[in-house]
């Protein structure tokens, strides 16, 4: 019964084609819509607000909610950080996936990227060249910042003007990364994370398929090794970054 309430309540959402922020309507006349209790009314839209799909605003009423990917995002981590600690390679495999996507997408790429995207690019692999340098600021001395690794791929992919796509790979990247700290902290080389990202923007900018596939590749295979890589005896914190 609750959970074809949940239904009844997303298909009105959908019939009446209502947007993100749409006020959904009140509880008595959603009791007298769907025939149930105010019980059963209030129980399925905390159901729909833990997904995202509806907010509640106590004291306005009730909305459509954001339909973000967060709901996503905390069960990958959880499902990440719970392996982890059974002694699985849940975050091998999150970064499997994430690969997969990536290496999919970068053949639709190549030779295809706007001018302006691609100026964009150059600035940001460069900025990598400077905080590789920098031996007294960033997140480390000597390290390239997670978040112009973050906006590099986020400008990668931009141009195929796909938002979901963008939802999704960003959900790949913040369940990654917000279980970094529980992760073995194997140093990392700042000047190969940034030849590899000049390598991937080369490729890109080419034309060439193949070794746009070959660079993307090449990077997610640094990242598999350093997480193969034996714990450093005595290092219980554990941070990885690109």
């Amino acid at each position: 019964m609750a959970r074809d309430i949940q239904e009844r309540i997303k298909k009105l959402i959908i019939d009446q084609r209502l947007p993100s922020g749409a006020s959904l309507p009140t509880e008595p006349e959603l009791m007298e819509h769907l025939g149930v209790s105010r019980n059963s009314v209030r129980e399925a839209l905390k159901a729909l607000q833990a997904m995202g799909i509806v907010e509640i605003r106590h004291g306005f009423g009730t909305y459509v909610g954001p339909m973000s990917m967060a709901p996503m995002i905390e069960g990958l981590t959880f499902r990440t950080v719970a392996g982890h600690y059974r002694g699985e390679d849940s975050l091998l495999q999150l970064l499997e996936l994430r690969e997969a996507v990536e290496t999919g997408l970068i053949a639709r790429l190549a030779g295809r990227i706007p001018a302006a995207d691609l100026a964009e690019l150059d600035a940001l692999v460069d900025r990598m060249d400077t905080e590789a340098a920098d031996d007294g600021g960033g997140e480390r001395p000597g390290a390239v910042r997670t978040e112009t690794d973050r906006a590099f791929h986020a400008t990668l992919y931009r141009c195929l003007r796909n938002p979901l796509l963008g939802e999704v790979l960003e959900a790949f990247w913040d369940a990654f990364h917000k279980v970094r700290t529980d992760l073995v902290d194997v140093p990392q080389d700042p000047k190969v994370t940034c030849r590899q990202h000049r390598e991937i923007l080369d490729a890109v900018r080419s034309g060439d398929v193949l070794r746009a596939e070959r660079a993307i590749r090449e990077h997610f295979g640094n990242i598999r090794t350093r997480l193969s890589a034996p714990v450093p005896t005595g290092n219980s914190n554990r941070s990885y970054d690109r």
